[in-house]
């Protein structure tokens, strides 16, 4: 039981999961949200991300079983397809009521931004479309948290952007050690279009450009005079970052880093967001 139970876990893509519901949590707090509503916040997200790492290897059991893929469970045989599924329905039903507790206008949005997540993995990551997914439910999670306020608020435009940026990089560099295996399995999605080199550089690219946005974004909008000492920091780290990206991408084969890379970007501009109090609200 424990040894299926943990095999459950690493299905539901763990990494990510857990990495968003942190990105949604720190968000929350930096909003200045009630400790009871940061917690309905992380559950809600939990619940959702969970059912999306499922739904992922439900879909795609049969593809990564005929690429020996060992990195997961399914394919491995360690757990079932039929017990992944049922997780996948399981944890889309319970962010149901879960994203209701943060009112309706955040639970229009979080719902939204999941079921685009299940649209990824049912078919639109064969498509020359498959950005839009990430860029429509990273690009609404900062409205999810904003909503979740009293009274709910939308989200400013350059968070909204900043979002849907990051989830340009997120799924290029998620998708580029793949890429091969895709291939020979019928995905053909932006990404495999591209290539590797100008996927790569692409998702670097959008960092920089987030990186930017987060920096400058709040000036433009006149919630702040100038980018303080934080904003500056989380820009040149972010930047340096997105610089190292490209160097490998050029230089070396495809590897889990790029997506790790991103991933660390992500949490600093969250990390920087929280301390410097930007406020994410138009």
């Amino acid at each position: 039981m424990l040894a299926t139970l943990r095999s459950l876990v690493l299905s539901s893509h763990p990494g990510p999961t857990a990495t968003v519901t942190v990105l949604a949590v720190v968000l929350a707090v930096g909003s200045g949200l009630p400790a009871w509503t940061v917690v309905l916040v992380g559950v809600a997200f939990l619940c959702g991300q969970l059912s999306i790492g499922f739904s992922n290897d439900w879909v795609d059991a049969a593809r990564d079983r005929a690429v020996a893929r060992t990195d997961k469970p399914v394919a491995r045989g360690d757990v079932s397809v039929q017990t992944v599924r049922t997780a996948a329905w399981v944890t889309a039903g319970l962010t149901v009521p879960a994203s209701f507790a943060l009112g309706w206008q955040a639970a229009l949005a979080h719902l939204v931004l999941v079921a685009s997540g299940w649209a990824y993995n049912l078919g639109l990551k064969r498509t020359a479309f498959s950005v839009a997914p990430f860029i429509l439910s990273f690009g609404l999670l900062p409205a999810v948290v904003t909503l979740s306020a009293d009274p709910p608020a939308m989200a400013a435009w350059w968070a909204l952007a900043v979002g849907g940026v990051f989830g340009v990089a997120i799924h290029f560099t998620n998708v580029l050690p793949d890429l091969d295996d895709d291939a020979s399995t019928g995905v053909d999605g932006l990404p495999h279009r591209l290539g590797r080199v100008p996927s790569g550089i692409v998702a670097f690219v959008a960092l920089a450009v987030a990186a930017v946005l987060v920096a400058v974004g709040p000036v433009l909008a006149g919630s702040v005079e100038s980018p303080g000492v934080v904003a500056i920091v989380a820009l040149v780290v972010c930047v340096g970052i997105a610089v190292w990206g490209v160097v490998l991408v050029v230089t070396r084969p495809p590897g889990r880093l790029l997506f790790q890379l991103i991933i660390v970007a992500s949490l600093v501009v969250a990390a920087q967001l929280a301390l410097s109090g930007t406020a994410l609200t138009a």
